[in-house]
C-alpha cells in the first residue's frame, strides 16, 4: 500500500493523456464528499457535500470542501454528477453553483429532485439538470460516464464508472448490497463485473463500513422490530429518521396501516422530502393514513414522523427531551422509536436525549436495545465481494475516517488488488499508462458556513469561540491623558463566566496603574503598547491566582 506522505508538495504538470483525481473532502472525515477528476484539461466533480459541525466547532452552521484548487479553472468544469441525494454528498451543490451558475448538474430523479430546494433557496435559476438513470451512458466533455444502480440508504443511488483514454475509473458512492431491499433494486453486481472484465483501472469504494466484520443487514429485517413496537404501543408513538431515509418512513407507513394508525409528519424538512417521494412514486402512502394535524386522531392512533435522530441540539428529539417543541409534548405511556444510527462523535448527546426522553414517561426504542436500524454502507464481505467481482488494477478508498480508509485498503490487498492508495483529502493521484500512483497534494481545509458568511470564519476565530466558552472573558478599561500619559480614570475590570467575585480583582489594580506608569515614564504613549502592558500584568495575574486564560481584552482610551 502506498502510504500518506506528510510533506507533499504540489503535483507536477499532468502528462498527456493521462487522468487526475482529486479528492476535496470525504477522506479522513465522513462528510463533505467531493471528488474531482480531470482529462484533457477539463473537470468533473462527482459529488460536492456538507460536513455536520461538532462540539469543537462553535457557531458554526456547515462545513464545506475547500474549492480554491479549482476556483481559477470554474470553466473547465463540464458537470457535477451527483451520486444519491444525502446532504454529505448534495449539501454544498448552492456554495459551488454560487461561483459560477450554470455547471450542469447530472444524476437521479430523486437525487435532483432533493437538490432543486436548495438551488430555489439560493436563487440559482441558470442551473441545467441532466436526469439520469442505470444503464445510462452520457458523455460531460471528454468524459463518458455509465449510470450503475447500488442499494443505499436512500432510494435511486447510483455509482459511476468514468472512462476517459486514459482508462476507466468506477466510483460506487455510497453502496450496500442488501439483496432483499424493500424497493427491490439491487446493487448492480452485474454491471460491476461486466466493467471489471473489460478492465476498471482505478476504483474508488465506500469505506465507512470497512472495520465492520461481514455482511450489512438487509433493510427488511427491521420490518418486525418496527411492528412489534407497534403491537405493544398502548398510546402515541414517535418516530424519529433522517428525512431522506424513504425506505425507514415506508416501512413506519405500512407498519401505522396495518395497526390501524394514523401519520402526521413533524419537521420542515420531513414535510418537504415526503412530499417529493411520493410525487415522483418512491413512497406509496396507503390511503388515508397521512393526516396534517398531530392531534387528528385519538393517542392509541397517533403516529408522529419526526426529523432530527442525530441528538443534534436542534434536533426536534432534543427539543421533546427538554419539553420546549412547539408542537409535541411527551407524556407517560408515549413511544419513541429512534429509527436511525448514532452518527459517531454523537452518542454522549444522543443518550441525554434518551435520558430526558425516558424521565418524561417515554418508552424509547433505539438500535441498542432493538432491532431498529440498519446502515446503508456495504461491511468487510460485501467490499471483498466487489474487489473479486471487478479485480481493479487500482484501488482508492474513499468516504471515512482514516482508520476506515485504512480498514478497507487491507480488505483490497488480502484479495490480491496489486496497488492500494490511501488518500486524504487534497491529494493528488494520477493515473498514467495503467498505473495510479500520488504526486502531490494541493491545499485543501475546512470552509465554514456560519449564519450568511461562508469561509470568512478562520481556524483563529473557533479558537477564539473555544476559549470564551471554556475561559471566560475579562475587560479592562483606562482613560488616559493624551499629552502627558497621566491616568484620568480606571482601570475598570469586568469579567464575564469568571467565578471569581469582583474583589479578586483587588489586588491587581495597584500593580496596572504601576506599570502604566513605568511605561509612560520610559516614553510610551502609543495605546496598542500600553494596551499590551495591561494585558501582560493582568494575564499574568490571573493565570497565577485563579488559574485561568480568559480572553483579555485590554482597552486604553486617549482623552
Amino acid at each position: 500500500m502506498s502510504h500518506m506522505h506528510s510533506e507533499l508538495g504540489p503535483p507536477p504538470a499532468l502528462p498527456e493523456g493521462a487522468l487526475r483525481v482529486i479528492p476535496l473532502g470525504g477522506l479522513g472525515e465522513i462528510g463533505r464528499n467531493m471528488t474531482v477528476f480531470e482529462f484533457g484539461g477539463k473537470l468533473l466533480i462527482v459529488d460536492c457535500g456538507v460536513l455536520f459541525p461538532e462540539e469543537h466547532h462553535p457557531g458554526v452552521d456547515l462545513i464545506l470542501p475547500d474549492f480554491s484548487h479549482i476556483r481559477d479553472r470554474l470553466d473547465d468544469i463540464v458537470g457535477i454528477v451527483l451520486t444519491h441525494g444525502h446532504e454529505d454528498h448534495i449539501g454544498g451543490v448552492p456554495y459551488l453553483l454560487r461561483e459560477r451558475g450554470n455547471i450542469p448538474i447530472i444524476g437521479s430523479r430523486l437525487t435532483l429532485a432533493l437538490v432543486e430546494p436548495k438551488l430555489r433557496e439560493h436563487k440559482l435559476k441558470d442551473t441545467p439538470t441532466f436526469v439520469v438513470s442505470e444503464g445510462d451512458t452520457e458523455t460531460f466533455g471528454p468524459f463518458e460516464c455509465e449510470f450503475v444502480a447500488v442499494n443505499h440508504s436512500i432510494p435511486d443511488a447510483l455509482a459511476v464508472a468514468i472512462k476517459t483514454p486514459a482508462g476507466v475509473a468506477l466510483h460506487t458512492g455510497d453502496f450496500k448490497m442488501d439483496q432483499l431491499p424493500l424497493d427491490g433494486r439491487i446493487t448492480d453486481l452485474r454491471a460491476f463485473a461486466r466493467l471489471g472484465e473489460a478492465g476498471v483501472d482505478l476504483f474508488l469504494t465506500d469505506s465507512t463500513n470497512a472495520e465492520v466484520p461481514g455482511f450489512t443487514v438487509s433493510e427488511r429485517n427491521i420490518v418486525p422490530a418496527i411492528d412489534a413496537v407497534f403491537a405493544t404501543s398502548s398510546k402515541r408513538i414517535i418516530v424519529a429518521s433522517f428525512a431522506s431515509h424513504i425506505h425507514r418512513v415506508q416501512a413506519v407507513l405500512d407498519a401505522a396501516h396495518k395497526h390501524g394508525r394514523k401519520v402526521a409528519y413533524v419537521g420542515r424538512s420531513m414535510v418537504r422530502n415526503m412530499q417529493i417521494a411520493r410525487e415522483l412514486g418512491y413512497l406509496h402512502v396507503p390511503d388515508g393514513v397521512v393526516v396534517d394535524k398531530i392531534d387528528a386522531a385519538p393517542p392509541h392512533k397517533m403516529v408522529l414522523m419526526s426529523t432530527g435522530s442525530q441528538g443534534e441540539p436542534m434536533a426536534a428529539l432534543s427539543r421533546m427531551a427538554n419539553n420546549s417543541h412547539q408542537q409535541v409534548n411527551l407524556e407517560p405511556g408515549d413511544t419513541v422509536l429512534m429509527a436511525s444510527s448514532l452518527i459517531p462523535g454523537n452518542e454522549n448527546a444522543i443518550y441525554r436525549v434518551i435520558d430526558g426522553l425516558t424521565k418524561l414517561g417515554a418508552r424509547v426504542v433505539h438500535k441498542g436495545n432493538a432491532l431498529v436500524h440498519v446502515s446503508g454502507h456495504a461491511s468487510a464481505g460485501e467490499l471483498l465481494y466487489c474487489y473479486n467481482i471487478v479485480q481493479p488494477s487500482n484501488v482508492m478508498p474513499v468516504h471515512g475516517e482514516i482508520r476506515h480508509l485504512h480498514a478497507n485498503g487491507a480488505l483490497a490487498t488480502q484479495t490480491g488488488v496489486p496497488n492500494v492508495l490511501l488518500c486524504e483529502d487534497g491529494y493528488v493521484v494520477d493515473l498514467v499508462d495503467g498505473h495510479a500512483s500520488i504526486s502531490g497534494a494541493v491545499d485543501c481545509g475546512y470552509v465554514y458556513v456560519d449564519g450568511s458568511s461562508v469561509g470568512d470564519v478562520t481556524d483563529t476565530d473557533l479558537k477564539d469561540r473555544r476559549m470564551l466558552g471554556e475561559e471566560g472573558f475579562v475587560s479592562i478599561v483606562v482613560v488616559v491623558d493624551s499629552t502627558n500619559g497621566k491616568i484620568l480614570s480606571g482601570p475598570e475590570i469586568h469579567a464575564r463566566g469568571i467565578a471569581e467575585e469582583e474583589s479578586a480583582f483587588d489586588e491587581i489594580y495597584p500593580k496596572i496603574v504601576q506599570a502604566l506608569e513605568q511605561a509612560v515614564a520610559d516614553g510610551t504613549r502609543d495605546t496598542a503598547q500600553l494596551q499590551q502592558v495591561m494585558r501582560r500584568v493582568l494575564g499574568s495575574y490571573l493565570g497565577r491566582r485563579l488559574r485561568r486564560r480568559p480572553m483579555i481584552l485590554p482597552v486604553v482610551i486617549q482623552a
